[in-house]
């Protein structure tokens, strides 16, 4: 049987480079800032994922593996972002509902 150690698992937070709770310091932090470096991230790693599909498909890369974990991390950065916006979009809507 293969002995599978937790330990070798990154957290997702680290994968992604989300803020600390800490590194926003005592004044919470801009939303609007750390929602753009998020999306610069996530831009980043499309752009990586690009280039790693024209190389492959070029005969530069011959590691199918390398490309599809780089889609697949842009893949899921996508979608946590796209999961981010659908719920700042329903508080919005939410507190539009709300009477004064």
């Amino acid at each position: 049987m293969n002995n599978l150690k937790i330990d070798s698992f990154k957290p997702l937070g680290e994968s992604f480079k989300l803020p600390n709770q800490n590194s926003l310091g005592s004044d919470g932090g801009s939303f609007a800032k750390t929602l753009g470096e998020s999306i610069q991230e996530v831009n980043s790693l499309q752009l990586k994922a690009d280039q790693s599909v024209e190389s492959m498909a070029s005969g530069e890369n011959k590691n199918i593996h390398e490309t599809m974990l780089d889609i697949s991390k842009a893949d899921m950065a996508f979608r946590m972002t796209l999961a981010v916006r659908n719920k700042v979009i329903e508080a919005y809507q939410e507190v539009m509902r709300m009477s004064i």
